[in-house]
């Protein structure tokens, strides 16, 4: 008799199932945080992931390879004091070398190859690659900040406040957004270099120039405002919410709803605009030092060196293409980067 039509209990069902039945029939997924959330869906996308690798490598390598590197960014090989000067070391050929450390490796000595060869002037070409990307690099990350700080602070403040205050920042916003900022960069500059310049004699400063704390200062007075609007705009659809309003009426100060509750909430906006930012930086530095408003010289930065080798572009076309292809690698990394952590962090681009 078929088992579903009688009225007989089935002692089977009540047998207590095994280990293997209760993990195959609940199927919970451990607690995790919203940053863990995101960080797990950033390793699944492999674009993301092997550009992150890239961007690590390259900022290590121009921190730490200059530490052991025999040669200086600054050093003409063929100039020795005393001796007239060597000119079989200027414009030297990928791992080609000079007519003393030819003379050298004859003898039995062992010499350290030229990679990319040498300049006009006879200082190694990778040397000054590697701190040409790493002024890059920390003219990128440090523009980020100062555009974090400020766009986060003033979006922050006028999301919050809204009304009056509200609309005289935004009002501030549209007259900076018509600024030209070549024309500032250009003018800083200019005066910069008459009133900054005896005072940075002898400093750290001196050796990067009036031209890229003019352009920090830039990005302190025009970059910050696509970044305050979006803030701006997040903390406008968040301070309706119900915890804001309990913050509200138990007393608690604007500025500690501001840090405790909104601007949590809106870590994954400002964690992907500053990436995306980091690339803009480098790129406007780059442009700039192409057009000689970057680093003072012997100084290099990857815009100046692509500059430099314009006199000798058809003669010696690898001093132009390596700093190319290493902005154009790094600007790629980050703006990949910086799409991965969109698509991981922000909840509307969730499948």
């Amino acid at each position: 008799m078929d088992k579903k039509f009688t009225m007989h209990l089935d002692v089977d069902a009540f047998i207590p199932a095994t280990d293997k039945e209760k993990e195959y029939m609940v199927q919970m997924r451990p607690s995790s945080t919203f940053f863990q959330d995101g960080i797990r869906r950033l390793k699944k996308n492999k674009v993301a992931s092997a550009s992150f690798i890239i961007i690590v490598l390259i900022t290590l390598v121009s921190i730490f390879l200059p530490l052991f590197w025999p040669y200086s960014y600054d050093k003409m090989l063929g100039v020795n004091p005393g001796r007239p000067v060597d000119a079989s070391y200027n414009n030297l050929a990928p791992f080609t070398y000079g007519k003393t450390e030819l003379k050298k490796i004859d003898a039995g000595e062992k010499v350290f190859p030229h990679v990319f060869g040498t300049d006009s002037s006879g200082r190694d070409y990778f040397i000054r690659v590697v701190y040409g990307t790493r002024i890059s690099l920390a003219v990128g990350f440090f523009a980020s900040i100062i555009v974090l700080i400020i766009g986060m602070t003033v979006g922050s403040i006028a999301g919050y406040c809204g009304g009056k205050v509200d609309l005289i920042i935004m009002r501030i916003v549209d007259i900076i957004y018509s600024l030209p900022d070549m024309l500032l960069v250009i003018l800083l500059a200019s005066v910069l270099k008459l009133t900054l310049a005896p005072v940075l004699e002898g400093t750290i400063l001196e050796r990067i120039g009036t031209n890229i704390i003019s352009l920090f200062i830039v990005f302190g007075i025009l970059y910050w405002v696509s970044m305050s609007r979006l803030i701006r705009g997040q903390i406008l659809s968040l301070r309706e919410q119900e915890y804001v309003l309990a913050s509200q009426a138990a007393g608690a100060k604007g500025s500690w709803i501001i840090r405790k509750h909104l601007l949590p909430n809106c870590i994954s906006v400002v964690i992907i605009s500053t990436a995306l930012q980091i690339p803009n930086a480098i790129f406007t530095e780059s442009f700039l030092s192409f057009l000689g408003l970057g680093v003072n010289a012997p100084m290099p930065s990857l815009g100046s060196l692509a500059s430099d080798a314009l006199n000798g572009l058809s003669t010696y076309p690898h001093r132009m293409v390596i700093p190319a292809v290493v902005i154009s690698l790094i600007v790629l990394s980050l703006n990949l980067f910086g799409d991965g952590l969109r698509d991981a962090f922000d909840p509307k681009l969730r499948s």
